[in-house]
């Protein structure tokens, strides 16, 4: 009896603590993400130590493009024309990333949301934590990238 509500005072804290995303917190996924890790549905993780490619989000009035970019040493991004469809809505106290490309639609849910942080969770119950990054100078030569 005792282990039973030692288990349902912790599920009660973690659905008590879940942070409530508002429009207002949009904002802060503009910008550069980099993957640190993912939780898959089995609890197992995958930790990334260096990464390839950043998701850089433009999303404005909730509606904007996420997009894969390689950081480059010089402090620039490689893109290409490649690019997903997002819109932001909010449903039930939850706010969900719809994507949409030519080929497919899906939907992730903004589990945290901070100015360094971004934790989104898909149907596959899959996590996916991400850390704010920016651009990456290691010529050395002084120059401030953008």
């Amino acid at each position: 009896m005792k282990n039973i509500c030692i288990l349902l005072f912790t599920a009660f804290f973690f659905v008590a603590c879940q942070q409530k995303i508002k429009p207002d917190d949009i904002s802060k996924i503009n910008g550069y993400w980099e993957i640190e890790k993912v939780t898959f549905d089995k609890g197992k993780d995958k930790e990334y130590g260096i990464n390839e490619n950043f998701d850089f989000f433009q999303i404005k009035n909730n509606k904007g493009i996420r997009k894969k970019v390689m950081p480059q040493f010089d402090g620039t991004f490689l893109v290409n024309d490649a690019f997903e469809n997002v819109v932001v809505r909010f449903t039930d106290d939850k706010a969900f990333l719809d994507y949409s490309t030519p080929y497919m639609k899906w939907s992730e849910e903004i589990i945290s949301l901070t100015a360094e942080e971004l934790v989104l969770l898909n149907k596959q119950k899959t996590v996916y934590h991400y850390k704010k990054t920016a651009a990456i100078n290691l010529l050395g030569d002084g120059k401030t990238t953008k």
